[in-house]
C-alpha cells in the first residue's frame, strides 16, 4: 500500500457501561486510557452523551483522566454546545487543561441538541424552541478561551486577596489552539475553517448530492482546507482487528459488523445520512481497505473509534492490536511530523514516537 502520512495515533472509547453498574464502568474507562498511554497511543478522547449509560460529563471525566495519565492527549469528541453555559463550560475545560499541564482538545457541535423533546424543558428557562443552537454558541466557548480581559480598561473586582481585572479563571494558555468542530456537512466544515477551529471527521456524515460517503466526506476535507489555515484534521473510524483474538471473538466481531452493514448501503433518514462500513479482520485485510481510503490520505492525524458494548477485555486487546500491526503501517513512529499540544508541528523519532507526544 502507499505510505501514508499518519503521524499521530488516538483512540476514542464510547465510554459506556451497564445501567447498574456506573463506578465500575467509568473505572474501567480511565483503565482503557492508563493502557493506551502505556502503549503510545498519542491521545484519547471520549465522547459525551445525554441520557445514555455513558459519559454525560467529559470535562469530570477528562478531569479524572489526567490525574491517572502523563503525557497522553485528552480529548471530547463532541460536546453539543446546545446544552452548554459558553462560559461556564469555559471554566471547567479550562480547569482540566490547566490539571492536565495544557494535553486537553476539545470537540465540539453546535445545532440542536439531542433529545431536546425530554432534556430542554429541564434546562432551559420558558420556550427553548427559540434558543440560540447555532455555531455562534462555539463560538462565544472561544471567545471565553482567549483570556481576555472583561469590561473597560479600568474595570477592577474586589477579591480577598485585593483588586484585579478580572476575566474568565483559570487562564489555560494555548487551548483555544486545541478547539475542534465535529464537522458532518459542508457547512460545518466551512465555517470550521473560515472560524479557526480544527477538524475531527469521523465515520458518520451527511450525503449532498451524492451517496458515496467517502466523495461526500472528501468534498467536506476540501472544503475545510479552502477556508483554513490550520494543519489538524483528526479522521476518525471503526476499526477492530483481531489478530490476536481467538476463534469465537471473531465470529463475534464478524457477527458485529455484519449486523451494522444495511446502514452503509443508502442514505439513512431525511438528513441523508451516510454511514462508513467498520473494518473487522485481520490486520493486513484491514490495512487494504485503508488503502482504498481516499480521506485518509488527506490527513496526518489518526483515531481509532472502538465500537460500543464491547467487554473490556475485547478493547484491551483492539487497542493493543492495531498499534502494534495496523498504526505503523500507516506512517506512525517512523519519524514523520507530529503535532504537539499546541498543535504546532514538532520533529519525532522512531523511539520517541512510541513514547506519546511532545508537550
Amino acid at each position: 500500500m502507499p505510505s501514508p502520512l499518519v503521524s499521530h495515533v488516538g483512540f476514542l472509547s464510547p465510554g459506556s457501561y451497564p445501567d447498574d453498574d456506573p463506578a465500575g464502568g467509568l473505572e474501567r474507562t480511565l483503565q482503557l486510557f492508563e493502557l493506551g498511554e502505556s502503549l503510545g497511543y498519542d491521545s484519547a478522547w471520549v465522547r459525551q452523551r445525554h441520557l445514555e449509560p455513558g459519559v454525560s460529563a467529559a470535562a469530570v471525566f477528562l478531569a479524572a483522566a489526567s490525574q491517572r495519565t502523563r503525557h497522553i492527549q485528552l480529548g471530547t469528541a463532541v460536546i453539543p454546545m446546545g446544552y452548554e453555559s459558553p462560559y461556564r463550560l469555559a471554566e471547567d475545560l479550562a480547569t482540566v487543561d490547566v490539571l492536565s499541564r495544557g494535553r486537553l482538545n476539545v470537540g465540539l457541535s453546535a445545532g440542536t441538541p439531542p433529545h431536546a423533546e425530554l432534556l430542554a424543558p429541564l434546562v432551559f428557562d420558558g420556550e427553548w424552541r427559540g434558543h440560540d443552537f447555532s455555531h455562534a454558541r462555539v463560538q462565544r466557548l472561544a471567545d471565553n478561551l482567549r483570556g481576555h480581559y472583561l469590561g473597560a480598561p479600568d474595570s477592577l473586582i474586589d477579591i480577598p486577596g485585593g483588586r484585579i481585572r478580572p476575566r474568565l479563571q483559570p487562564y489555560a494558555k494555548g487551548l483555544v489552539e486545541r478547539l475542534w468542530y465535529g464537522g458532518g456537512s459542508l457547512r460545518s466544515a466551512e465555517w470550521a475553517g473560515r472560524s479557526g477551529f480544527n477538524l475531527l471527521m469521523g465515520n458518520v456524515t451527511t450525503g449532498e448530492g451524492t451517496d458515496d460517503f467517502f466523495e461526500a466526506q472528501a468534498r467536506q476535507l476540501e472544503t475545510y482546507r479552502k477556508a483554513s489555515a490550520l494543519p489538524r484534521v483528526a479522521l476518525g473510524r471503526v476499526i477492530v482487528p483481531y489478530d490476536s483474538a481467538d476463534r469465537a471473538t471473531r465470529q463475534r466481531y464478524a457477527d458485529y459488523a455484519a449486523s451494522r452493514q444495511a446502514r452503509t448501503l443508502a442514505p439513512n433518514g431525511p438528513r441523508r445520512t451516510l454511514y462508513a462500513a467498520d473494518l473487522v479482520g485481520p490486520s493486513e485485510q484491514i490495512l487494504e481497505r485503508l488503502a482504498a481510503d481516499p480521506v485518509l490520505a488527506g490527513i496526518s492525524e489518526f483515531r481509532l473509534e472502538l465500537p460500543y458494548a464491547f467487554d473490556q477485555h475485547d478493547y484491551e486487546q483492539i487497542l493493543t492490536d492495531f498499534i502494534r500491526h495496523i498504526a505503523p503501517e500507516l506512517g506512525w513512529g517512523t519519524g514523520s511530523a507530529d503535532f504537539s499540544a499546541t498543535g504546532s508541528p514538532v520533529a519525532i523519532s522512531a523511539s520517541s514516537s512510541a513514547r506519546g507526544p511532545h508537550l
